[in-house]
């Protein structure tokens, strides 16, 4: 993960933005809050310390926590404190979903998660000056905390016909949800309220699935004699096609690139929806509203271009996984279609971009003709010997001009890859295994 160098966010805490508020509405950033005045006059007020939790439910964040991530960042570089906070309680609870009762992992598998995203957080807010950011866990309160001090000190304030009027509560009743599932809400609020006691938190925000528990919290404090503190939501990230967000055919889009590499990252933002691609923008770069604005009519006016999605893809790869491999994946979807060289590419960057093409495992080099045909870029023989007479096949953006041509182990990129590529736009990969 790279390390923060935004020269906002220094060892010296900048002057507060009053303008912050209007660029989060200008972004679609504040989808509810519990008062619209308030917040204004908070974030516009003096520096205040707010807080966004993130859960343990794998062991890496995904892009849809990038609109907290990055919403935290933005509040940070304009002069408010961070405290985020990984739930070392929580996420061996489980928020109760609409489908049914969660499976719980074991402690020690949390544990580890938290480690993990903690490590994932850092480099997205500064750690010195006066709004120095703090990163916590929920554990180190929840733990502490006896059954009975539990139900006494939290469980009391918490109105049981409330929390069943909850939608996502409703919506199982009939089929069932258990007392610690239900119990959830009470963790989340009493999170804010210790918070607030240890840390002077008057802020939280989170997203719009949290309606619920975040304004439990907020009535949570209240009752605990400790406010007034405010919170805000901001929406759900949609996709316009109506498939759900940070999921591709490969899976789930992690911010982790062990998990998800950084030529796939940069490849989901490539291939976002021209009609997604300014809302994008808004959501997760730190352009200004000009270069924004200017971008969004470059979608309409020039889409076949990409500019909005290029420019997305480049900065938040960099911001994620660093310049360098922000640079190797332009690189690398420069070079698979033949813009660029290959023999540039690293054999990780290359055999990411090829795992994500389609990459194929092979004992040994059969013809040109058979490798088109074994990727997939064709569907037979006598189609690939087709393409090749019609000058339509590549092998290391190299046009193949004999049906009968062969490929020398010379020839293999990093000692065994091979880009294979059909007219202008389709490619595959072929890993020599031997």
């Amino acid at each position: 993960m790279p390390t923060v160098t935004d020269s906002a966010l220094s060892s010296q805490a900048p002057a507060v933005d009053a303008g912050l508020l209007d660029d989060l509405r200008w972004r679609g950033l504040i989808y509810d809050s519990t008062d619209p005045d308030e917040l204004g006059r908070l974030l516009a007020g003096d520096p205040v310390t707010f807080y966004v939790g993130f859960d343990p439910t794998a062991a890496s964040l995904h892009v849809g926590s990038l609109v907290q991530v990055l919403t935290a960042r933005r509040l940070q570089r304009a002069g408010h404190r961070p405290l985020l906070l990984v739930g070392g309680a929580t996420g061996q609870i489980g928020d109760p979903k609409e489908a049914g009762e969660r499976s719980m992992n074991a402690p020690e598998v949390v544990a580890g998660w938290v480690e993990r995203i903690r490590d994932q957080l850092a480099p997205f807010v500064s750690y010195t000056g006066v709004n120095a950011a703090k990163l916590v866990n929920n554990l180190d309160w929840t733990g502490e905390l006896s059954v009975v001090e539990f139900l006494r000190d939290v469980g009391k304030h918490f109105p049981v016909n409330r929390m069943l009027a909850r939608e996502v509560v409703k919506a199982r009743l009939e089929s069932g949800i258990s007392f610690t599932e239900f119990s959830y809400q009470l963790i989340q609020a009493n999170d804010y309220f210790e918070l607030h006691r240890r840390e002077g938190c008057v802020l939280q925000f989170g997203g719009s699935d949290q309606w619920g528990n975040i304004t439990a919290g907020v009535d949570y404090v209240r009752r605990r004699g400790a406010g007034p503190v405010q919170a805000f939501v901001t929406p759900l990230v949609t996709k316009a096609d109506g498939t759900k967000f940070g999921k591709t055919e490969g899976g789930t889009v992690w911010l982790d690139p062990a998990m998800t590499s950084p030529y796939a990252f940069y490849q989901f933002w490539i291939n976002a929806d021209d009609r997604d691609a300014g809302r994008y923008l808004r959501y997760f770069s730190f352009r200004s509203r000009a270069e924004i604005e200017e971008l969004e009519r470059a979608t309409i006016e020039r889409p076949a271009a990409r500019l909005a999605q290029r420019a997305l893809a480049e900065e938040l790869t960099a911001l994620v996984h660093g310049e360098q491999e922000a640079r190797e994946a332009v690189a690398a979807s420069q070079a698979l279609f033949g813009r660029g060289s290959l023999d540039e590419l690293s054999a990780a960057t290359l055999r990411a971009a090829l795992a994500e093409a389609g990459l194929v495992r092979l004992a040994d080099l059969p013809p040109v003709a058979s490798l088109l045909k074994e990727t997939g870029l064709v569907g037979s023989l006598n189609e690939a010997r087709r393409a090749i007479t019609e000058g339509g096949a590549y092998v290391n953006n190299e046009r193949v001009s004999d049906v009968e041509a062969t490929v020398s182990p010379e020839a293999l990129l990093h000692g065994r890859f091979l880009v294979l590529r059909r007219g202008k736009r389709t490619f595959a990969g072929v890993e020599l295994t031997r």
